[in-house]
């Protein structure tokens, strides 16, 4: 028998406990629900939803207080069950049956039949039991998870509930154990690559001997390589290693992710028993303290990003084209790696990175022993911690995206000249030991602290967060590559800048001194964030303060910026107001529409021509605005309604010259703003302008893809822009438009990026923000038209089709 996989995707039944109540029998107040599931993402909001009272240090907080929307003002916390009733027939085989579970938030338990199978409290793990002694075969059989979130346990939205994918397994009774392959290549070259392929097979029979056929398939489906080996199996776990030889091969880089598949197959008497592929890559990977890092020979600047888990409106709960779409939007700027913040992703995401191009730190760990908040991984830490990691690295070793694995995020540990080290080395030889061939790291804050403490001498690799400062003089690579020469470093943590899209509040000023009583930024009755992008809290800065360093120091392999997507919770630095309930660091806003700062990496990572000015032009008349110019062309010409305010070109006059053209004094007058970029023989290469706006007066709706899949999970992202008569965009415009689907597909999901808005995302209404809003349209098993119209009062009803097939 060829394992049977089932995706347990549809019907669950769902309710949760009231508050108070223990998590004992459920009652029959059930909802029927689809895993990948996150209950928590349907709100409502509200800031007495897990506020917390607490200190950072590594935010230069000393003295606890109250945290509103850290983990995004929705009811994350509580306890649930979640059930499903399943027909198994008996194939009187003695095949095995096992349930897999991607990831479970958090402290869950699993039942068959009412018999409890086993737990797994950490919400980041995936994990398998078996439940062939639990099922009742040739009849209805009842899976049940009961879950507890509790109160007080993350620093950001970690979602709630079954919200990673469900996989009911059967086997022979003689199988690959679950993530039972491991494969390296000891030795590559142009001409041919060592493969060797360690395979654990489970039998549950009396040893036998069994005949098991390993075939190396490129990503064409030709076969490269095979070998059989006739094998005697003793009963239980049998290790058996196998070498293999591709000549020739495609190596994986991020321009040409060329992957292989290694297909083991286990064949008794004739019979294939059981088949078990494994998606890898070939690489070769050095790290160089002095030169920096090599991908296969070459160097390459890691130009990364940090990434949380939720894909905004639509939480946690898992779905590959919300991945996708995120990464497509990241390559698209530049970027060609990410950072797990922080936390073991989803396995749908290394899939995307391998097929994509990225490279990824897979972070294991927010906390160690030392809590950061009341119930976070501190409790779990010293019975959890080698099974979680271990479970982590089993998972994942095989993805050729990976390059590091992290043990841990700005732990505690760093300020105990005891403790740190020794937990570093015992995470770090868990590491060693399950997958010897990559290097491990941590993101370090307090990087001082770090090397006094011997936390950096003990790992692989040390990360630094933050080590340049808002200032000409402040940076800590050189300190550190000077006092340790033999170390690689590179910024596991960088920037933190603050924006909100679209916002612009004048005058403004650089972060760089306290602008507002016990805060690093001026703050405004908004809570939203100027969009000038010189905004952070205290540990951070603008964009290019690290460009420079990175550009100085071709022996730092890379930076992570904090972060990718704006992300649910942590609303810093709007800690303790309310309504703010999601974060303000994203180069790209909650909904995937880029801010600002998405163009000036764009100009600093990419190939692309940017020229990219702000801010939009709608001011009072001889108001004097700031007009700054994100681009990698080399002159640029301002014009306001075709009077020049000068070429320039970036000038080291100071950091943001470098890194941005700048007019500091346009007097506004109605009409339009056009930069004009030219090259060095004065022709024109490209251009930009921003008109002013009138009244709005129309809709427009941009659909992501014209075509999708009719899967019942595929995703459709509309773009609703708000124009005026002439067609320009009306930037201030907060109309409110009112959506409906019809045919094969519906709507999932509404957002605008406002970090303050406490609106349902599962409404049929939003509000725009600053001109635009976005709509999640997800399919439906049916082929066919899908149609779209959005209305608001004012304006001409707008519609569009897309083709679902």
């Amino acid at each position: 028998m060829i394992p049977k996989v089932t995706y347990l995707k549809e019907n669950w039944q769902f309710q949760k406990i009231a508050d108070g109540k223990d998590l004992t029998e459920p009652t029959d107040n059930w909802e029927t629900v689809r895993v990948p599931h996150d209950w928590a993402i349907y709100g409502p909001f509200d800031k007495s939803n897990d506020q917390q009272t607490s200190k950072i240090p590594e935010d230069q907080e000393y003295i606890p207080v109250d945290m509103i929307g850290r983990t995004g003002g929705l009811p994350i916390v509580g306890k649930a069950w979640y059930k499903k009733n399943i027909f198994i027939e008996d194939s009187s085989k003695n095949n095995k049956l096992f349930l897999e579970f991607d990831g479970v938030m958090s402290n869950s338990t699993v039942y068959v039949n009412d018999k409890k199978v086993g737990s797994w409290p950490y919400g980041y793990s995936s994990f398998s039991f078996e439940i062939t002694d639990y099922i009742k075969f040739d009849s209805e059989n009842i899976i049940s998870v009961s879950v507890d979130s509790k109160a007080h346990a993350s620093r950001w939205y970690p979602g709630s509930g079954i919200y990673r994918n469900v996989r009911l397994v059967e086997t022979s009774p003689i199988h690959v154990k679950y993530h039972g392959t491991y494969i390296t290549t000891p030795a590559v070259s142009n001409k041919k690559t060592t493969i060797n392929v360690e395979t654990t097979i489970t039998n549950h029979l009396e040893s036998r001997t069994v005949s098991v056929v390993t075939t190396i398939i490129d990503n064409k489906e030709h076969c490269v390589a095979e070998k059989t080996d006739e094998i005697e199996l003793s009963s239980g776990e049998n290790c058996i290693s196998r070498e293999l030889t591709i000549k020739q091969p495609k190596l994986w880089d991020i321009k040409s992710p060329n992957r292989y598949f290694a297909e083991t197959q286990i064949i008794v008497d004739g019979e294939t028993i059981d088949r078990y592929m494994t998606p890898f890559g070939i690489k070769t990977v050095k790290f160089d303290c002095n030169k920096g890092f090599f991908l296969n020979g070459e160097y390459l600047k890691l130009k990364g990003v940090c990434m949380h888990h939720d894909m905004g409106a639509i939480g946690t709960a898992v779905n590959n084209r919300a991945i996708e779409r995120q990464l497509e939007i990241l390559q698209d700027m530049g970027c060609n790696a990410i950072r797990t913040s922080h936390n073991p992703p989803t396995p749908e995401l290394l899939d995307f990175c391998d097929k994509m191009g990225f490279l990824v730190i897979d972070e294991a760990f927010d906390e160690w022993r030392a809590p950061k908040v009341k119930n976070g991984y501190s409790n779990l830490f010293d019975e959890w911690a080698e099974k979680d990691l271990t479970a982590m690295i089993e998972r994942d070793r095989n993805h050729p995206c990976i390059i590091m694995w992290s043990i841990g995020n700005e732990i505690y540990e760093i300020h105990d000249p005891v403790e740190g080290p020794r937990l570093t080395h015992f995470l770090q030889d868990i590491c060693h030991r399950v997958d010897p061939t990559r290097p491990v790291t941590a993101g370090f804050s307090a990087g001082d602290r770090a090397v006094e403490n011997g936390l950096a001498d003990a790992i692989d690799i040390p990360g630094f967060n933050y080590l340049v400062g808002n200032g000409p003089n402040i940076n800590k690579y050189e300190d550190y590559h000077k006092a340790h020469p033999e170390w690689l470093i590179y910024g596991s943590e960088t920037e933190s800048c603050v924006s909100s899209r679209g916002e612009y509040y004048l005058p403004f000023v650089e972060t760089g001194t306290f602008c507002d009583e016990n805060k690093f930024f001026k703050a405004q009755e908004t809570l939203h964030i100027n969009s000038y992008d010189m905004d952070a809290p205290q540990w951070g800065y603008a964009p290019e303060y690290e460009f420079e360093a990175q550009k100085k120091s071709p022996y730092i392999f890379g930076e992570f910026v904090w972060t990718g997507f704006d992300y649910l919770g942590e609303p810093t630095p709007y800690k303790t107001e309310w309504p703010s309930r999601s974060s303000y660091f994203g180069i790209v806003d909650l909904c995937g529409l880029p801010k600002n700062r998405f163009y000036a990496y764009q100009a600093e990572w990419s190939n692309k021509e940017v020229l990219h000015i702000f801010p939009h032009w709608n001011w009072n008349d001889g108001q004097e605005v700031p007009v700054h110019c994100y681009t990698n062309l080399n002159i640029v010409e301002l014009f306001v309604n075709g009077k020049s305010y000068g070429r320039k070109e970036k000038s080291d006059d100071n950091i943001h010259t470098k890194y941005r053209i700048i007019w500091d004094n346009v007097k506004y007058e109605a009409g339009e703003i056009k930069a004009v970029a030219y090259d060095n023989n004065d022709k024109i290469v490209k251009t930009e302008i921003i008109k002013t706006a009138d009244v709005s007066a129309s809709i427009s709706l941009k659909p992501d893809r014209s075509t999708i899949n009719a899967d019942g999970d595929d995703l459709c992202y509309i773009t609703v822009g708000i124009y005026d008569k002439n067609g320009n965009i009306c930037h201030k415009a907060n109309n409110r438009v009112f959506v409906s689907v019809e045919g094969a597909a519906e709507l999932i999901a509404v957002d605008n990026g406002d970090q303050t808005s406490l609106e349902s995302f599962q409404a049929d209404n939003v509000k725009a923000f600053n001109g635009l809003c976005m709509l999640t349209v997800r399919s439906t098993k049916n082929e066919g038209l899908i149609k779209v119209t959005v209305t608001s009062e004012g304006l001409p009803e707008t519609k569009i089709q897309i083709k679902s097939k």
